[in-house]
């Protein structure tokens, strides 16, 4: 039997406990069906029997505390609900669990914004995750030590694994099945629970938010020039002329700042207005390259798929509302 323990934190999203619990347990029903063993022992775990989620709106009685478990082969830990500062803080008494499941030869799997307690453990420090796009810039500045997998649905570096955004969770969830059974069974998962099961970006969903959460007031006035002169011709110089820097002195702080450079800021500026101009109105891919400053209908269309995971038509015929 593989076991898996879904620890329950405090503060959980609903639905990020019940999915893995679900998910397995169903496979057992599929295995059984085709004549074959159930493979799962699924547990729900706690920090105390009863677990208290999205401000005591709802109460899991868990199947076993940290303490009875010495044991396990997969934890997972769900998606978290609220600040995420107050949310690991309340599940602290689980780190040094979790680190000893692991030490013991457990595989680890966090869902969506679990992966800030995850990080909390230490054990991402120095490997890849992803976690959902919204809290990209607040998971950089908790966990600078941790090599953020921006846009990617599903990560795995040493047996720990992590999830992007919401219901990419589903995601991770049938790629463990997958490596735990057959291809097979992750295939009848996915037509059971509705969920396309080689989906691999969350590009197509990222709403750029601007990178704003540092302290660099000079650098924070030349964001707000880009958002609004996007459709201008920007060079470099006159950003750094704007600031009052050198060249060199403005790439290095912009840098530090936003995690992009500023053309790659820029861009992304750019691609955010095309992706409401898509879903906003009729405009063809032309008419939208013109209005958000591009020239290039090559140069448009690849930083526009780099950027969403889809081409400028597939987004449109994807995400329009006209």
């Amino acid at each position: 039997m593989k076991r898996v323990s879904i620890f329950t934190p405090e503060t959980a999203v609903p639905s990020a406990v019940s999915g893995p619990r679900y998910v397995f347990t169903t496979a057992n029903q599929f295995l059984r069906a085709s004549g074959k063993p159930p493979l799962f022992d699924v547990k729900l775990v706690g920090c105390k029997k009863e677990v208290k989620l999205q401000e005591g709106v709802f109460t899991v009685s868990v199947d076993q505390t940290i303490d009875q478990v010495t044991s396990t082969d997969l934890v997972i830990i769900p998606a978290l609900f609220g600040d995420m500062k107050k949310a690991v803080a309340l599940n602290k008494d689980a780190i040094p669990w979790i680190v000893e499941q692991h030490t013991n030869g457990a595989e680890i799997a966090s869902l969506c914004v679990g992966a800030f307690l995850l990080a909390a453990s230490g054990l991402l420090d120095g490997k890849k995750c992803s976690t959902h796009w919204a809290y990209y810039n607040e998971f950089q500045h908790a966990f600078p030590q941790v090599e953020l997998a921006e846009g990617c649905v599903i990560t795995e570096d040493a047996g720990i694994y992590s999830s992007g955004g919401a219901n990419s969770l589903w995601n991770l969830l049938l790629y463990l099945l997958e490596k735990y059974t057959d291809r097979d069974t992750a295939i009848l998962a996915s037509k059971y629970f509705a969920i396309d099961i080689d989906r691999n970006s969350q590009s197509a969903f990222t709403i750029f938010k601007g990178q704003k959460e540092h302290n660099d007031n000079d650098v924070l006035r030349i964001q707000e020039y880009l958002e609004k002169n996007y459709k201008d011709k920007i060079t470099i110089d006159e950003l750094a002329d704007l600031g009052a820097m050198s060249r060199r002195s403005f790439e290095r702080r912009f840098k530090k700042a936003t995690k992009n450079t500023a053309i790659e800021y820029l861009q992304r500026v750019k691609i955010e207005a095309a992706k409401r101009d898509f879903e906003s109105t009729r405009k063809n891919v032309n008419d939208v390259m013109y209005d958000v400053g591009y020239t290039d209908s090559k140069a448009f269309r690849t930083v526009f798929k780099r950027l969403t995971g889809l081409t400028p038509i597939a987004y449109r015929n994807k995400y329009s509302k006209m």
